[in-house]
């Protein structure tokens, strides 16, 4: 069917499943970061302002949580089932890596996550703060490990082959391979970046709607600084990440740029859009600037980059994927440098709260981090085809012996499951973020006390009534945009 066999339907399948898994994750990161922010600042200034915002968005990571614990699960056992040769060969390698990341990270992300929860006035402050710390300092750990274990497939050393199986020589070599550092700090900084929107987005979404209080306008404030320092400091390393790509995968440069060929000692152009054509192996329609692809990519004007052609055709990249992909990425990154630029601006002409325009923008800006980092990892992967490990092991080689059929019937089921589970999770946490943080009017507790409405501590059971005139709103909100 389609032209499709059972090795295009198992990387089907996991390419769906870890774009599920992705988002959580990235969230994950940037959300309990912030909210080690927003516990620290409100231990320095005692504002209450910054523990209604702690409350508010610690139900909203703690959704997000089970969702990306559930999902990630999921694809560990896909290595099992649908990998079984990648497994076999390289798992005396990715074994240990995803092993560290559960006795390091998990482990402690699990051990204080709870106190984190759920113990805000069952424990001293000092205690509480750092269980937010530590479990900040998980996420991180996390990311740490799987970015170690995903950059050795891309640029494997520290290791030797005996009898067909990958055996460690140098497990320092192996963590910090070439691309490591980069690919690191590429992802980390994604998703730091992509909450900042997914928080500014929630702000613009409620000032739109009329609800104007100091906590929104501080969602909306710190949202913005993050995107101006942020998204120029990722777009830097970006550009790092790319010369260290050009070093170690050359063909997955070619095939992002559509660069099929060199002509005698002319500099590369960079071709901003096109249409790469594998079968014909040119770039149509394209639409070029002299001289900027070799500046971009080698920082000079007369150095070339390597073309498509360079490369024997079963080992070139689909580059009609990855060149879109990758376009689709840097678009996004320069309107998320844009927004945090125009958002000085406002804030200068004192206007960062009431410029509908700029709200609207914002509104909107709420999802490009996710795209963009779906985005780069299609690029990436795709990229590294057709090797599962990086001049090692093809793709075809590392597969299980599978029938079509299997690998229909899984798929379909993986798409069925993971948009009812995944679908209702991700509409529960819109119903959170929809709500709005409640002003706690300078209790020490945000809610609750002899005789009055208290909002369980429990985040499945946040949202049970719908907010206050939500369906009136939501229409309002409608018409305006």
């Amino acid at each position: 069917m389609f032209g499709l066999e059972a090795l295009d339907l198992a990387r089907i399948q996991f390419a769906f499943t870890i774009s599920f898994h992705i988002l959580f994750p990235a969230i994950t990161i940037g959300l309990a970061s912030y909210l080690a922010v927003l516990e620290g600042l409100w231990l320095k200034t005692r504002n209450d302002t910054y523990r209604d915002l702690y409350h508010f968005w610690s139900k909203i990571f703690a959704v997000n949580f089970g969702m990306g614990v559930v999902s990630g699960l999921v694809m560990a056992y896909q290595f099992g089932t649908n990998w079984s040769r990648f497994s076999d060969f390289a798992g005396a390698v990715t074994g240990p890596l995803l092993t560290y990341e559960v006795l390091t990270a998990f482990f402690l992300e699990a051990g204080f996550l709870g106190v984190m929860l759920f113990g805000w006035n069952k424990v001293g402050r000092g205690l509480h703060f750092f269980s937010t710390v530590m479990v900040a300092i998980g996420t991180l750990i996390s990311t740490f490990w799987i970015l170690a274990s995903n950059s050795w497939m891309q640029t494997p050393q520290g290791f030797e082959i005996v009898n067909g199986q990958v055996i460690p020589t140098d497990w320092l070599a192996i963590v910090f391979n070439p691309s490591f550092p980069y690919r690191l700090m590429h992802m980390a900084t994604a998703a730091f970046v992509a909450t900042a929107f997914f928080v500014g987005s929630s702000a613009a979404w409620h000032l739109l709607r009329g609800r104007d209080n100091p906590a929104i306008r501080t969602m909306l404030s710190m949202a913005m600084w993050m995107a101006l320092i942020v998204a120029p400091i990722q777009a830097v390393i970006g550009d790092f990440h790319g010369l260290n790509t050009l070093k170690h995968q050359p063909a997955k440069i070619a095939a992002i740029e559509g660069h099929w060929e060199n002509h005698g000692d002319e500099a590369t152009p960079l071709i901003l859009f096109g249409w790469p054509d594998m079968k014909e192996e040119r770039t149509r329609f394209a639409v070029e600037i002299p001289y900027l692809g070799s500046l971009i990519l080698t920082h000079s004007l007369d150095k070339q980059v390597p073309a498509l052609k360079e490369f024997p055709p079963e080992d070139r990249p689909n580059s009609t994927i990855v060149f879109w992909s990758f376009r689709i990425m840097v678009g996004l990154g320069f309107l998320m440098i844009f927004t945090g630029l125009w958002s000085l601006w406002l804030r200068k002409r004192d206007s960062l709260y009431t410029s509908r325009p700029f709200l609207h923008l914002a509104l909107w800006m709420g999802p490009s981090g996710l795209i963009a980092i779906l985005a780069g990892w299609f690029t990436t992967e795709m990229g590294r085809q057709p090797w599962v490990v990086y001049g090692l092991m093809r793709t075809a080689d590392a597969s299980s012996n599978h029938s079509f059929m299997q690998m229909s019937i899984t798929l379909i089921m993986f798409v069925v499951v993971y948009f009812a589970l995944f679908g209702a999770g991700l509409g529960y946490m819109m119903r959170l973020v929809r709500k709005g943080p409640k002003i706690s009017e300078g209790s020490e507790t945000p809610d609750g006390g002899p005789g009055k409405k208290r909002t369980p501590a429990r985040p499945l059971s946040a949202a049970d009534d719908p907010a206050e005139g939500e369906h009136e709103d939501n229409t309002r909100l409608t018409k305006e945009i």
